[in-house]
């Protein structure tokens, strides 16, 4: 009762933060969201020496750095997945990396968990395989097989 109260008076002020620093609404209500979580958790934690709105200011900010630190991982790990290490192709530009993702989606389930586990998730192979109850020559498999399928969806090299 008196942690929904709480979140009831300061929900506001959380995602007024977080769309300052993200300007982005799905963004913001993501941290929000995040904030509220973190608060459950961390509400023990507050020792009353500082004002509380400034203690929750520093939640806040700390969920939107890492939604930003996130975000980055999965650009980079979307862009390095794009780049074909035989013939050094530079990686698809951001504004089709939508269509790539779409496309992704109508790849077989073996071969689509793979890309999501390791382009998405960014687990290494060897993590990858443990996820899915395979070797790790079958996810590199999956992967390669993945890239063809792609190149032949999208009309292009994508990796």
């Amino acid at each position: 009762m008196a942690f929904g109260q709480l979140v009831e008076m300061h929900y506001d002020f959380i995602h007024a933060v977080a769309w300052k620093w993200t300007r982005n609404r799905t963004d913001a209500d993501d941290i929000a969201q995040d904030v509220c979580v973190r608060l459950a958790k961390a509400i023990s934690g507050f020792r009353g020496e500082g004002r509380f709105r400034t203690w929750l200011y520093a939640l806040v900010l700390n969920a939107a750095r890492d939604l930003f630190r996130k975000t980055e991982r999965d650009r980079r790990n979307a862009a390095d997945w794009c780049l074909d290490p035989s013939t050094q192709a530079e990686p698809i530009a951001e504004d089709n990396m939508l269509e790539v993702w779409t496309a992704v989606q109508t790849l077989s389930p073996k071969q689509r968990d793979a890309v999501m586990l390791v382009y998405a998730e960014g687990l290494d192979h060897g993590d990858a395989a443990d996820v899915l109850g395979c070797s790790e020559s079958t996810v590199s498999w999956h992967l390669h097989e993945a890239r063809k399928r792609l190149r032949t969806i999208l009309g292009r090299e994508v990796a």
